[in-house]
């Protein structure tokens, strides 16, 4: 990977791990679900009117669609409201690496890998250990819609794989409009209609800036970036960037929201990215790593 890509990588990790902070001031301001569906709406149009649309079947769009919008990012941005420091929220959200490690195996028949395992067990003992944490960034309630957002993930990947697409981009981009409706039919649902007019009164440019910044670098820019890294790079070499995510996220949690990093928090967040990195390795590696300590031992 070249000096630019990398930099160009690494802003994206930035973006994306910061997004925690600026989706934490949107709820702030408006309801979690609503801030969702002005989020994608905002994403949506008018990109829809230039990205031609791929050629897969409408359930694969409407399927994704959903379970990108409302189950990834409306629960992630809802679990910051129940509680959940956006710090906190960054990191319990990569989680969704071993659940899809968990649904390839056991729906994919993708093999479930010594390194994997030992990543995912990593991982647990950090997710546990993360629901002990007492300086008020961490609720049940939160952890739980993290959890459910990371599983939404998840299947999210299985759509995407299912589709069969090479037009991610714009496979994205008319998802998103499908589930549009659906947005603000469970945002009126989840707080009635006094909220959207509320919202229209009292909208200001905190909740404008972290409805834009999520719909335009995060969304848009973020994933096009990212899509044509993907295609132009080793997946062996780009996927360990996303580490960074997480890391940027609790740091963007410090600066903004003074959020504290005491020592359980520490261990815990440690063993999460440890299990990442762990189960990123590939199983070449670990026969690598084995002949030389046997070489050693004699």
């Amino acid at each position: 990977m070249s000096q630019r890509d990398l930099l160009i990588a690494l802003s994206v990790m930035a973006i994306w791990g910061l997004n925690f902070s600026v989706i934490k001031l949107g709820v702030g301001e408006a309801d979690p679900v609503l801030v969702t569906a002005l989020r994608f709406t905002f994403a949506t149009i008018p990109a829809i009117f230039f990205v031609k649309r791929p050629n897969v079947k409408w359930t694969y769009l409407l399927s994704y669609g959903l379970v990108f919008t409302i189950g990834v990012w409306g629960m992630a941005t809802w679990s910051m409201d129940a509680g959940l420091s956006a710090g906190m929220a960054s990191v319990l959200l990569q989680l969704n690496v071993f659940i899809a490690v968990i649904l390839g195996y056991l729906f994919l028949n993708e093999p479930l890998s010594r390194a994997k395992m030992s990543g995912g067990v990593l991982a647990i003992c950090g997710l546990a250990l993360s629901l002990s944490v007492t300086d008020g960034t961490v609720s049940l309630a939160g952890v739980l819609l993290i959890l459910l957002a990371a599983l939404c993930w998840s299947i999210a990947s299985i759509i995407i794989k299912k589709a069969a697409t090479k037009e991610v981009f714009a496979f994205t981009v008319w998802a998103m409009l499908y589930a549009l409706l659906p947005l603000y039919i469970l945002a009126f649902y989840h707080s009635g209609a006094e909220q959207f007019q509320h919202t229209l009164q009292t909208w200001n440019s905190s909740l404008a800036f972290s409805v834009l910044f999520q719909a335009y670098p995060v969304t848009l820019l973020g994933y096009w970036i990212w899509n044509r890294i993907l295609s132009t790079h080793p997946l062996s070499t780009v996927a360990p960037l996303t580490l960074l995510v997480p890391i940027f996220g609790l740091l963007g949690a410090f600066l903004f929201y003074q959020e504290q990093v005491e020592s359980t928090k520490i261990i815990a967040c440690l063993l999460i990215i440890s299990g990442l990195m762990v189960g990123l390795i590939r199983p070449e590696v670990w026969s690598t790593l084995r002949l030389q300590v046997n070489v050693l031992r004699r």
